[in-house]
């Protein structure tokens, strides 16, 4: 599906604002964290706080008025169907636990997708003040200097990011790591999957690997992969797919194949 330029830069410039404004709501609950009531998810180390779902309802209500025909799914409060073709996704702080333990791995992450393709992708990492943004045909950036992957890079000589929750069996995680060290390779995992796929496109990172992520997790990072010029594992998107978890592989294009063998391991 063609996007009309004046409806991606419109949007474009609305998530980068946002996604700075979020930052700063964000950061300043980081900054008083010690009066944050934390509450457990699935188990005890999926975790939530106000700061999450204010930072959600944040982005919904100046989203519904900006562009109240878009549609908008977020991590804390779910889906609403929009009139336009357009949805945002959004993971208000992707990196909760390392959030609400005091470490600086945690970000903003704002996807919209059309046509189920991730055409804006802005990622914003207030500890450090990064803004990562990238929308269809327009590249990426950090914090405005554009950004392109070097295909020297490889399993080898570089990091991968490697993600995992309790979805996923200690086994296949395990069995991941083995893989990857066994061909040469080595690994991070700081707690946001969003983060390092930012990194993956910023070349910190050569690639990223996660079992099962949702939408809100990893739209933003794939659409600043591919515009950096990397690959990435499709993710459905078509009905209730948007909404599960699916496996997650995002690279330089020199080690995409090598990841993709890993991921298909048994």
């Amino acid at each position: 599906m063609t996007v009309r330029d004046t409806d991606l830069e419109r949007r474009f410039s609305l998530a980068k604002s946002l996604a700075e404004e979020a930052g700063a709501l964000a950061l300043d609950y980081f900054n008083k964290r010690e009066s944050l009531v934390i509450e457990t998810k699935r188990d005890l180390q999926d975790v939530v706080s106000i700061a999450d779902r204010n930072v959600e309802t944040f982005l919904r209500e100046r989203v519904a008025a900006a562009i109240p025909e878009d549609g908008f799914l977020g991590e804390e409060f779910g889906h609403q169907e929009g009139s336009s073709g357009f949805t945002w996704v959004v993971d208000p702080i992707d990196g909760t636990s390392p959030f609400v333990n005091g470490m600086p791995t945690w970000c903003v992450s704002i996807a919209v997708l059309h046509g189920g393709i991730p055409v804006i992708g802005v990622i914003k990492v207030p500890c450090v003040d990064e803004l990562y943004a990238a929308a269809q045909g327009r590249g990426a950036s950090l914090n405005g200097t554009m950004l392109g992957l070097d295909p020297s890079r490889t399993i080898q000589n570089a990091m991968t990011g490697i993600g995992c929750n309790s979805y996923v069996s200690p086994e296949r995680v395990g069995s991941i790591i083995t893989a990857l060290l066994a061909a040469g390779g080595n690994f991070i995992r700081n707690g946001s999957g969003a983060l390092m796929l930012a990194y993956v496109a910023a070349g910190r990172l050569v690639g990223y690997y996660e079992p099962h992520m949702r939408a809100w997790d990893c739209m933003a990072g794939y659409c600043l992969v591919k515009e950096a010029g990397g690959a990435y594992l499709p993710f459905p998107t078509e009905g209730e797919d948007l909404h599960k978890g699916h496996p997650v592989l995002a690279s330089n294009v020199s080690v995409y194949e090598e990841l993709l063998a890993i991921h298909q391991l048994p």
